[in-house]
């Protein structure tokens, strides 16, 4: 395997599923086999109706199996910004709804028995400065008091029993945040669907999609199927094939890196409790333990647009050594990128358009939102009044200039980093 593969196909190969032929006619056709398509591809044909989900890559191949298996459900708007954006009710209900849609993957691992390494292990999330520690005391008070979240500030006094650095100026833990391994969820919801009767086809592009009649024309590289509905849930893999679609969505390389093993004493000493871990840098990273315990991965924002250079492999393996100087010089043996789609909204989005369905837009928390997100737009297919959702509004606004490619992202990600080593100056020049 590659040192540019990601490291949980190693326990979670790609699946190359038994090429058979495209249906002419079905209920349901879905765009995009990850997590999104397959969960409204199991809702749909457990409700009885013919589904065929199309897919260009390997099903999985994008961000489903690539991203972190961190299962946030993280929103990148305050409440405050919400309630000015979008009003009190909705955003209320939108932050309702992110604690809804953690503990329905949870309840679904169990239920279906799904084997994907699954713990809740809870997060520490790192304050960059004195000023954000205080962000994040005022955030575990809320949660625990609006939404009943497990949730409580830690001091830079006691981050050690969390955290084995002094990077960080204190910051909170909530408890209703696990990990899981991405590989494996996904093969658990490949099987699910397939079980369901769902067909599925790989490395089959959907070329276009028009209407015709009460239903869709969609189009294949394999033929052209009928169908009732559509539901599109490409994200931040999104193609030509839906230009409009496209305009609507960022698509930003996430990378992250896998490091060699490291002893378990040294497991021990920085990762105390085997917590999932975030911070509040502009160009904040994510990381966490491996499922088994004997490496560290780490993630951050990719900076690139094309290509595969090194830099963002070194980026990040200095970041790592900031927060742990241990970890200098410490051997990568694996890194890789997906790509994750943010839209102007900045939160996850239920859309129509001209009678397709729409889920996308996770912002980087897909493994929460993506399938509760599909699961969502299935049942609005159903006419279930449970497919309602406050995520479900407006399509969010196109994006001047966009084309599919970020090509803005080279000189944003400069001028976050830009804002991050100010604001680490300042902090550093009141401490001293």
């Amino acid at each position: 395997m590659s040192v540019r593969d990601a490291y949980w196909w190693q326990a979670a190969p790609l699946a190359t599923l038994p090429q058979v032929p495209v249906a002419q006619t079905c209920d349901v056709a879905v765009v995009g086999a990850g997590y999104t398509g397959l969960s409204a591809a199991i809702t749909l044909a457990r409700a009885g109706r013919s589904v065929q989900v199309f897919d260009r890559q390997h099903p999985g191949e994008g961000a489903s199996t690539r991203n972190g298996g961190i299962t946030s459900g993280n929103l990148r708007l305050s409440r405050a910004e919400m309630v000015r954006r979008f009003g009190e009710a909705r955003a209320d209900a939108v932050l309702a709804e992110a604690k809804a849609a953690r503990e329905d993957l949870y309840a679904f691992i169990a239920r279906e028995g799904i084997d994907c390494d699954f713990r809740l292990t809870g997060r520490f999330a790192g304050a960059a400065t004195p000023e954000d520690y205080d962000g994040l005391a005022r955030e575990a008070e809320h949660l625990q008091r609006t939404l009943g979240i497990d949730a409580h500030p830690v001091s830079r006094a006691d981050q050690r029993q969390y955290i084995g650095t002094d990077y960080y100026h204190g910051g909170n833990v909530r408890m209703d945040i696990g990990g899981l391994h991405p590989g494996k969820f996904h093969a658990g919801m490949l099987r699910l669907a397939r079980e369901a009767g769902a067909t599925i086809h790989g490395e089959t592009a959907v070329l276009g999609i028009r209407q015709e009649g009460d239903g869709h024309a969609v189009t294949t590289a394999r033929g052209t199927v009928r169908a009732g509905h559509v539901i599109v849930g490409t994200n931040g893999y999104t193609d030509a094939a839906d230009r409009w679609l496209r305009r609507r969505l960022v698509p930003v390389r996430s990378r992250i890196v896998a490091t060699a093993p490291l002893s378990p004493n040294l497991m021990g000493e920085l990762m105390p409790p085997r917590m999932m871990y975030t911070e509040t840098r502009r160009l904040h990273y994510y990381y966490r333990p491996s499922p088994d315990g004997t490496r560290i991965l780490f993630g951050g924002r990719d900076g690139t647009i094309a290509g595969d250079p090194d830099w963002p492999v070194d980026n990040l393996r200095r970041a790592l050594a900031d927060i742990f100087p241990a970890l200098d010089g410490v051997d990568i043996a694996q890194s890789w990128y997906g790509y994750v789609a943010m839209n102007r909204d900045m939160i996850p989005r239920i859309f129509s358009r001209r009678g397709v369905r729409y889920a996308a837009g996770y912002c980087g928390s897909g493994v929460v939102w993506a399938r509760w997100a599909g699961q969502k737009a299935a049942l609005q297919v159903l006419g279930d009044q449970a497919g309602i959702s406050a995520l479900d509004f407006r399509a969010p606004g196109f994006v001047p200039l966009m084309n599919g490619t970020a090509w803005f992202m080279p000189g944003v990600f400069a001028w976050l980093s830009l804002r991050d080593r100010l604001a680490a100056r300042r902090t550093a020049r009141r401490s001293a």
